[in-house]
């Protein structure tokens, strides 16, 4: 069966739901799914801001598949994109002390200049 999910709360009430039907404990499925029992209360309490990754292992281990419908003119451009594949993300780098402390000290170089 198909349903709408529109919501985190609408996805997390899915998940407890499919969790409780299937007689499996939060920690259990938790273990299983390799995150936290901390985490899967989270999801199942419609939290925004989890990690989609870790959300996607918790729908697996449920047998929840996740679809999306899509309009068909975006499928030539995801054609594309499988193909090609996009660029990976890089980290920042942390900015280092010595440059923060060289840069403060150019300002207020700077402000003694002006007076």
């Amino acid at each position: 069966m198909f349903i709408d999910i529109t919501s985190p709360q609408e996805l997390g009430l899915l998940i407890r739901a499919t969790r409780k039907h299937q007689k499996i404990r939060m920690d259990d499925v938790a273990g299983s799914a390799g995150v936290g029992p901390v985490f899967v209360r989270e999801v199942e309490r419609g939290k925004e801001t989890v990690q989609l990754g870790r959300v996607m292992q918790i729908l697996a281990e449920l047998g929840i598949e996740l679809k999306a419908d899509v309009p068909d003119e975006v499928m030539p451009a995801l054609a594309l994109l499988r193909r090609t594949g996009v660029k990976p993300l890089t980290r920042r780098k942390p900015a280092r002390k010595d440059a923060s402390a060289k840069r403060e000290a150019d300002v207020a170089l700077g402000e003694e200049e002006a007076k």
